[in-house]
């Protein structure tokens, strides 16, 4: 009884210590397109683009993490 009380328990959270440093990470991207879109005499458009796809990845996964939970 004991076993299949902890089992389900268990069972019901997904948490996982990765998707702390998953939502770290989406963090640090936010700071860095910020950055990039503040600078003054030449943007970089490259950067920008490549920054924005892999928010919007990160952003995707962490709201698939999170519902999970």
């Amino acid at each position: 009884m004991f076993l299949a009380g902890n089992a389900a328990e268990e069972a019901a959270s997904t948490f996982t210590n990765f998707d702390i440093f998953m939502v770290i990470f989406t963090v640090l991207i936010v700071v860095a397109l910020v950055r990039l879109l503040l600078q003054r005499p030449r943007k970089n458009i490259f950067a920008i683009g490549f920054t924005t796809v892999s928010l919007l990845v990160f952003l995707i996964a962490d709201w698939k993490m999170l519902s999970g939970w």
